[in-house]
Formats: C-alpha cells, sequence, structure tokens
C-alpha cells in the first residue's frame, strides 16, 4: 500500500495537512485509520442492521457472475445516524479541505451490502464515469468510503489503480448489469499503475477523487462485507440539468461529537430513496 497516501486519526490533533492534500492529488486518494472508534461504530453498525426501511429500500444487481450486492441509495443525508455522521467535520470537513477548501454539498449515500458467500462484484469504473452523464462539468467531486465490516482481500475490498485519476475521465460501456470503464484502457492502466489492494478496519475512512479507477471482488468468504459511502459535489460544479440526485443543496455541518450525540438516530425523513430503475447514469444506453 502506498505509505504515502495513509494517515492515522487522532481526535486531539486532527486536521487537514499539506500532506494530505498533496497526497490525494498525487494519488487519487487518502486513507485515514482510525478515524471513528469502536462506540461510534457500534452505534452505525446496529442502525443499519436494525431498521427495517434501510433494508426494505436496498435493490441488487447481478454482476455477470452469478452473483449479486444489496444497494440503499438516498440523495440527502437526514438526520438519522447515518446522515449524522456523513455531515460531521470529520467526514464533510475533511472532505471539503482535501478538495481544495471549496464548499461541498451532500451528492447521495449509499450502503453497499456484500453478503457472505453471495456478494457480487463491482467492474473497474470511476465515479466521474456515472456523474458525467447527469451535467456535472467537472470532476470536482470524490467519495468517502466507511467500512462498517472490516474489508479483506477475501471479502472482497476495495481496489485502486494508485494516480489514476490523472487519466481524466474514461468512456464508461456496459459490462453485464453495471457500467465500467473501457477494459482496454483500464489493462493499459495497469500496466503503468500501481493497483493496490485497501485493506481496510471497521473505522477507517477512505477518502477519494471521483476520476479514481477502482474495484472489488465478489465475496466468497463465510464474513460479510458492509459499507457506508457518502458522495460529494462542490457547490462551483452544479450540475447544469436537473437529474436523479440533487443539484446544489446547502449541507449543515456537525460536531464530531453528533455521532454518538444523537439519540437513537432514526429519523429517516427527507433522505429521498432512489431505486434501480430511478438511477439513469447507469442505465442510459452506451454507444
Amino acid at each position: 500500500m502506498a505509505a504515502d497516501s495513509v494517515f492515522t486519526y487522532d481526535a486531539t490533533s486532527w486536521s487537514v495537512t499539506p500532506a494530505m492534500r498533496e497526497a490525494y492529488d498525487t494519488n487519487g486518494y487518502i486513507l485515514v485509520r482510525n478515524a471513528f472508534n469502536q462506540e461510534e461504530m457500534d452505534k452505525v453498525r446496529s442502525f443499519v442492521e436494525g431498521n427495517q426501511t434501510i433494508q426494505e429500500q436496498a435493490y441488487s444487481r447481478d454482476d455477470g457472475k452469478d452473483r449479486r450486492s444489496r444497494v440503499t441509495l438516498w440523495n440527502h443525508p437526514g438526520k438519522d445516524v447515518l446522515g449524522v455522521l456523513a455531515r460531521t467535520e470529520r467526514i464533510a470537513g475533511t472532505m471539503e479541505k482535501v478538495m481544495g477548501g471549496h464548499e461541498v454539498y451532500h451528492y447521495h449515500s449509499k450502503l453497499i451490502m456484500k453478503d457472505a458467500r453471495t456478494g457480487g462484484r463491482h467492474v473497474w469504473h470511476q465515479d466521474y464515469g456515472y456523474w458525467y452523464r447527469n451535467g456535472c462539468l467537472f470532476p470536482d467531486m470524490g467519495s468517502v468510503f466507511i467500512p462498517i465490516d472490516d474489508c479483506t482481500k477475501q471479502n472482497g475490498c476495495l481496489q485502486v489503480l494508485k494516480g489514476s485519476h490523472r487519466l481524466g475521465r474514461v468512456d464508461h460501456v456496459r459490462i453485464g448489469e453495471q457500467l465500467g470503464a473501457d477494459p482496454e484502457r483500464v489493462e493499459k492502466a495497469k500496466e503503468q499503475l500501481e493497483h493496490l489492494h485497501l485493506e481496510m478496519k471497521s473505522g477507517d475512512v477512505l477518502f477519494f477523487h471521483s476520476n479514481l479507477l477502482h474495484t472489488s471482488d465478489q465475496n466468497a468468504s463465510e464474513r460479510r462485507r458492509w459499507a457506508f459511502i457518502v458522495a460529494f459535489n462542490q457547490r462551483s460544479n452544479n450540475p447544469y440539468k436537473e437529474h436523479h440526485h440533487p443539484q446544489y443543496t446547502p449541507m449543515t455541518k456537525v460536531p464530531d461529537s453528533a455521532v454518538l450525540e444523537c439519540g437513537e438516530g432514526t429519523d429517516l425523513n427527507g433522505k429521498w430513496f432512489i431505486k434501480l430503475d430511478d438511477d439513469t447514469s447507469i442505465r442510459e444506453k452506451v454507444h
């Protein structure tokens, strides 16, 4: 793993440093170890396991190899524990700073559930490969990957091509029920860029650029792999057309202490859940 992109969270001294910004700009990501403690992650885990609506709103897609992952997707953060987590200074504030300090807003969030022995793969892709279709002119966007369970090679951890965001947007083509980056282009990029398996513990956090090529394998293990992902867009990159994700919507950040202070944190009002048929950026015909 690229050591220059790995940092460790310290609640008493955390700040986004020039080294973090340089790592993000050069490698396309930063990985922050121990960003959330066990009590915080236990609260998140209890919520996603026990909330009936979060589970009922899930959809799945075939990965072309007889496996499926479940996804619950929503557009506004809401007031539940996941919405609070997404708006903390630790998440939204850090993302804003590594992206240059420009105001960001919540573009969408999702819970990806790769269950044991059945979880499907996600083909090589760039998030901006989808979001470009939504009227976002610039790749001034990024995602935060928060593992709820430990992510290992065995249960389908995230893989990236280090520095691949500097390739620019790669054309995406239909691969089974998914859209993926042009396989020929990906193979050529692999010849020049370091291919990393980003194994992470629950409580670690990955911040990555919207053009970073990434993938994940099937989960053939006996251990599930659930992860919470928050996508942010810069206010200045407000999409020029309406689509199934929000145009600029002001976001109120909250202190890091809010995760444990939000009571039951089960208020799902206003989240605007999205189903697979609503997601035009992955279902549009590719030419």
